[in-house]
């Protein structure tokens, strides 16, 4: 039987990378997020399906189950972004508020509502694998307490589902270049202290993270659950 992935976020990115190297080891995927033409082309590009839809909407989420697989051996739960990056500076508590519930949304409540949905999907030995940030170890702000989120909810969801031999991890990237994630954000300054941060000396790329996505989906990584697995280049020790 033809094992089936879902990748939010897979318009770009990561995402895409994670999709093409999934489709190429021949599993049949289903790449979603909010822009219907981005996510048209790349599915066209790769082969495989797209379904469109708001990953922190749940109104949307179940309006797109019936077009989504019935049976998922692969979720990966990419969708997401620092949200601060495309927002003026909170003014006053209640724009702080807001700005933190923007990452909270798009970072870990998208996740937790994609995979809620798609639990009674979840086929035994199923993998569940979630994008965090190295943010999520060391922060700041928002953006970092969201992705420390994404580890315990997914240490909780590893437990929950590990009877069924369902895995659960976190990929924690530290900086990838070749994403949307910095829009015109990014200076060269900035670029130059991340990478000098690294034991490798240079940023990663997203089909590096794919890869390591793509054995957590394998089955022989099935002893592999309720982990963060850093891929930074040395920048942060998982330990």
């Amino acid at each position: 039987m033809t094992r089936t992935a879902v990748v939010t976020g897979g318009g770009t990115g990561i995402g895409r990378a994670v999709a093409a190297l999934l489709a190429d080891a021949g599993l049949d995927v289903v790449i979603t997020g909010r822009r219907e033409g981005v996510l048209a082309e790349t599915a066209a590009a790769l082969g495989v399906r797209a379904v469109a839809f708001d990953a922190t909407d749940p109104a949307r989420i179940e309006a797109a189950l019936p077009a989504l697989p019935g049976r998922v051996d692969v979720l990966v739960n990419n969708a997401g972004g620092n949200t601060d990056r495309s927002r003026p500076a909170p003014d006053g508590l209640a724009g702080v508020r807001d700005a933190w519930l923007a990452n909270l949304e798009a970072n870990l409540l998208s996740a937790v509502l994609v995979t809620t949905a798609l639990t009674p999907r979840l086929a035994d030995g199923a993998r569940v694998i979630t994008v965090g940030s190295i943010a999520g170890a060391r922060g700041p702000g928002a953006y970092g307490a969201a992705k420390a989120g994404v580890v315990a909810w997914t240490a909780g969801l590893a437990a929950e589902l590990g009877a069924r031999g369902v895995t659960a991890n976190v990929v924690a990237p530290g900086l990838i270049e070749d994403t949307e994630f910095f829009g015109d954000t990014l200076t060269e300054e900035r670029r130059r202290w991340n990478i000098d941060q690294t034991a490798n000396g240079r940023a990663g790329t997203p089909a590096e993270v794919a890869a390591l996505v793509a054995f957590l989906a394998s089955p022989e990584a099935g002893h592999i659950t309720g982990q963060t697995l850093h891929i930074n280049g040395g920048a942060h020790l998982g330990r």
